[in-house]
């Protein structure tokens, strides 16, 4: 299995550092508002990554955590006048109940910063005694120039970023990159007694903290989207390693960008939508897969077209999974000439490419083809046969991709007589074929597609069944 490397800016092999366990650090939300559809794709795709990984047999602790301490959190609070508390409490329920519907499993350690201020105080006097971090009237503040790796991560050299980047301008700093590790408390603000008095900790050395206190000094993978590579993670790894003078983490896995019709997504151009809004109108498994059929590092255009194109394919393969559902308990017979686990060979090598999505996705749609063409040959074959092609999608597609549909094929008493009635329709249309009405059978497929319901035809008769 490669991964690309951030770091390294290149595929490497993945070696675990202590197999087969697996240390991931994915940046959660700041809790201050329901969460977008460009978050969702961060938060899915390292789902998938987590699954993946599940699959290939690593034991992995997967640790996501949550900023309940921000300014956008004290912001939110003072503008309904309600304590920040009560903001972050808040939108941490609505992030759960939203990542519940997008069918993420939940993280083994949700860690939140405001219960891990000990742990920060720890690591901030690590770096003061270091001489890395200086105290500044109650602020306390990282100083870049004495981490000689600093920017390796993105790639930024400090002389550039201090002539051209826009870096809040701060009389108190000794270096307009330096950035806050503690911060002193403001009126109305939340805040904890400290060895450098009243204040709350900064952003960055909120994860480093937390991170470290769940999986180690060291870790296999940090995750997050493209747009924390500088300064967030760049800073992480600043204040990790100046403080435990070790590596932080092996592999850095960042997520594209999200864009709304060829548009970054933002408030200011009316393109901002929550994820929550876009479960109103779109199931999760459609979701996961318009994001599965983009590789995670690339950039994503959203629009109705490609929305519409996911849900065409998730009935494809809801239908599918639908129709071998059913025969697998009645269908007899021979066990056709196919070689099943060249698929998974297949799958697995696309995920094994760094996690590469959308091949593993068309690997699944080449199954359902191949099989398909067996179906449509007139043979009838051994539920064996469909129970097996049942366990890989729901082995690749379900556990891995999430994006399998719970098919429900039971029948019960009071379906009897729906079944009937749509058996004798099919007799109705077959008798019209016969007669070479086409235009009535065409009318009645049409009709019954609008009902709900799908008509195939095949060598070895027709079949009716409804549309999930």
């Amino acid at each position: 299995m490669k991964i690309y490397n951030t770091l390294t800016k290149q595929k490497e092999e993945f070696v675990p550092l202590n197999p087969p366990n697996v240390g991931i650090y994915v940046c959660g939300p700041t809790v201050y508002d329901y969460f977008h559809i460009g978050n969702a794709r961060s938060f899915i795709m390292a789902d998938i990554i987590q699954r993946y990984l599940r699959y290939k047999g690593y034991k992995v602790k997967f640790v996501m955590n949550l900023t309940d301490v921000d300014d956008k959190i004290i912001k939110k609070a003072n503008e309904e006048g309600v304590d920040a508390k009560v903001i972050a409490e808040r939108f941490s329920k609505a992030f759960f109940e939203d990542i519940e519907k997008l069918k993420i499993k939940k993280a083994d350690i949700y860690p939140k910063a405001t219960e891990h201020i000990g742990e920060i105080e720890d690591l901030i006097k690590k770096l003061e005694k270091k001489g890395i971090a200086y105290k500044v009237n109650g602020d306390v503040f990282y100083d870049v120039r004495k981490f000689k790796e600093y920017g390796k991560l993105s790639g930024k050299k400090i002389d550039e970023l201090e002539s051209g980047a826009r870096v809040e301008i701060n009389e108190k700093k000794h270096n307009p990159l330096d950035f806050a590790l503690w911060k002193n408390a403001k009126p109305g603000e939340p805040h904890w007694s400290s060895p450098w008095g009243e204040g709350r900790p900064g952003w960055h050395i909120e994860c480093s903290a937390m991170s470290m206190k769940h999986l180690g000094e060291t870790f296999d993978i940090h995750a997050g989207g493209h747009d924390l590579i500088f300064p967030h993670h760049e800073n992480e790894i600043a204040q990790s390693e100046g403080a435990n003078d070790k590596p932080f983490v092996k592999y850095w896995i960042h997520f594209g960008f999200l864009n709304i019709k060829n548009e970054k997504m933002s408030k200011s151009l009316g393109n901002f939508f929550t994820a929550r809004e876009f479960l109103q109108k779109y199931s999760a498994e459609v979701i996961r897969l318009l994001f599965s059929q983009t590789h995670y590092a690339s950039p994503l255009n959203f629009s109705d077209e490609i929305l519409n194109s996911a849900q065409k394919g998730l009935e494809k393969i809801t239908n599918f999974v639908q129709e071998i559902s059913f025969r697998e308990n009645i269908d007899e017979g021979s066990y056709p000439d196919i070689d099943l686990q060249k698929y998974y060979t297949r799958f697995e090598e696309a995920m094994d490419d760094d996690f590469n999505t959308p091949k593993a996705v068309a690997v699944i749609f080449d199954l359902i083809k191949d099989v398909n063409k067996i179906m449509n040959g007139g043979e009838k074959h051994s539920g064996k046969f469909y129970s097996d092609v049942k366990k890989f999608l729901d082995k690749t597609a379900g556990n891995v991709l999430g994006i399998i549909k719970n098919v429900n094929i039971t029948k019960n008493d009071s379906s009897k007589e729906i079944d009937s009635l749509l058996n004798l329709i099919v007799e109705i249309r077959q008798e019209a074929k016969n007669k070479k009405a086409y235009d009535l059978a065409d009318l009645i497929r049409e009709k019954l597609s609008k009902l709900g319901y799908f008509i195939q035809d095949t060598k070895t008769g027709t079949t009716i069944k409804k549309k999930l």
